[in-house]
């Protein structure tokens, strides 16, 4: 494994500072993570979320990695990727 490729996962936290869908809430609305092939795959926290009417988490696949979640979900700065692993 010499060869500078990362083998391991990343986890993120997706966190919202302002809602300006007055859907997903704010605070930490999606949690995730990166494989080594920089695939994402993110959960959304819809339980815990009062303003959704659902049981069930929410889940999203990213094959453009965490530049096409930011592009998707950052909302000019309103939400971003806090990763939990260096």
């Amino acid at each position: 494994m010499g060869n500078g490729v990362q083998h391991r996962l990343r986890r993120f936290e997706l966190v919202r500072y302002e809602d300006a869908s007055v859907t997903s809430g704010t605070g930490v609305v999606a949690v995730g993570v990166e494989f080594p092939s920089g695939y994402v795959e993110m959960e959304w926290l819809n339980e815990q979320n009062p303003n959704l009417n659902t049981a069930a988490n929410g889940h999203a696949s990213y094959p453009g990695g965490i530049e096409d979640v930011r592009r998707v979900h950052g909302h000019g700065g309103r939400t971003e990727v806090q990763w939990l692993d260096d």
